[in-house]
């Protein structure tokens, strides 16, 4: 009977145990689900937090963009700065001081100052330095300063409109006129070392440019549709040079389309009116520009303009040019060109011509070498007729960020 009770009473106490110790698993699963729960709305809590602040950041950026308050951080727009040099060596049959004072019947009795390849010999042409940057929302700023021997000169310093409505474009300062094709180029994009004859004797040899403001309207098409209008304070002595009030005006029409697998054609018209202190000037100038791709880096172009000058004091005078340059890939290209001065006043000559071959070589993108020559029959040497043959080897550099230019 001992015995039974005994088994029995360690039966209980196993059993009390037993259930003892399920009851404080139980309790720690109790505490660590309290625990758990608790995570989980701490979690959900930032998560929320995270969410709420997120939207404010959103709705603050959205903020600023429409209203832009002067706590505008201008670090994130820092400029971008470009230095062009551009020299070469020089042969040519005819000495420098003559040359300096060559003339164009009709056209030009002086030159004046020659910037590009002045002397037999070498030269440094010329150094850019390019300074340009967004600021804030509404405009961009640019700026090209030559760097010269007799010191720093503003090439061109103009503000362009970022944000205007129905495709416009407004642009203000010193800038080179965008008629035609080649006229807004720096000269380093040219495709030859000098500019067309009719350039250099109707404005000069570094084109048309002077401080005014631009006006531009893209069409929303899907071929390219442009109209421009500027007003110029008519600076340029060559065409104009009446300065008293804003003297000179300049229309121009640009179109382009794609034809074929890979050719592209754009064509522009102008029209500039001025004053001379002889009376109005009047310019109609037309231009074609044709461009075959084969390849990524090869590509064909044609590329030609015409201008016609009626000038009171002066007269009627026209001229064109047309090149051709093949590009053969991204290092070398060559190309040809043909200027024509084909209507003069009275009885001077009208068949002022000058033919220019060039081979060039880009060992990279930034860099170029150019070997050129030219036979020209447009100038006057002391009094005679001469023909002017010269020979070039050019060396161009730029360093620094510099922008795509124009087709």
């Amino acid at each position: 009977m001992k015995k039974i009770m005994i088994a029995s009473i360690v039966c209980v106490a196993a059993l009390y145990g037993a259930e003892s110790d399920i009851e404080a698993l139980k309790t720690q699963m109790h505490m660590q689900q309290e625990v758990i729960e608790k995570l989980q709305h701490r979690v959900e809590e930032l998560e929320r937090r995270d969410l709420k602040k997120q939207e404010r950041e959103l709705d603050a950026r959205i903020e600023r963009a429409e209203s832009f308050s002067g706590s505008f951080d201008q670090s994130a727009f820092l400029p971008s700065i470009s230095l062009v040099a551009d020299m070469s060596v020089l042969g040519r049959n005819v000495g420098n001081e003559a040359y300096e004072n060559y003339e164009i019947p009709g056209f030009l009795s002086n030159p004046g100052e020659i910037p590009f390849n002045p002397k037999r010999g070498f030269n440094l042409n010329y150094g850019e330095l390019g300074i340009s940057a967004t600021v804030g929302p509404y405009f961009d700023v640019d700026s090209a300063f030559h760097i010269e021997k007799d010191g720093l000169h503003i090439g061109e310093l103009y503000v362009t409109t970022r944000t205007l409505p129905y495709h416009l474009r407004m642009k203000a300062g010193k800038f080179k006129s965008e008629f035609g094709v080649i006229n807004a180029k720096h000269q380093h994009a040219w495709n030859f070392t000098n500019i067309p004859l009719v350039f250099e004797t109707f404005f000069g040899p570094g084109g048309l440019g002077d401080e005014g403001m631009q006006m531009q309207w893209v069409a929303p098409t899907e071929n390219y549709l442009m109209a421009g209008v500027e007003a110029m304070q008519g600076s340029n002595g060559r065409s104009f040079g009446d300065t008293d009030k804003i003297n000179l005006w300049t229309g121009y029409l640009k179109g382009g389309a794609d034809f074929g697998e890979s050719g592209t054609a754009v064509a522009g018209l102008t029209y500039m009116r001025g004053r001379n202190p002889h009376g109005i000037t009047h310019i109609y100038g037309g231009d074609l520009t044709l461009k075959t791709l084969f390849g990524s880096y090869s590509a064909l172009t044609w590329q030609s303009e015409l201008l016609y000058r009626d000038k009171e004091g002066t007269g009627d005078q026209a001229g064109l040019y047309t090149e051709l340059i093949y590009d053969y890939n991204q290092q070398w290209a060559g190309g040809a060109r043909y200027d024509l001065l084909f209507k003069n006043v009275g009885d001077l000559p009208e068949d002022l011509d000058r033919y220019t071959v060039m081979l060039q070589y880009r060992p990279f993108e930034f860099s170029k070498l150019r070997l050129q020559y030219t036979y020209d029959r447009s100038k006057w040497i002391e009094g005679d007729r001469k023909d002017i043959q010269e020979l070039l080897l050019g060396l161009t550099i730029e360093a620094g960020s510099h922008g795509a230019h124009a087709f």
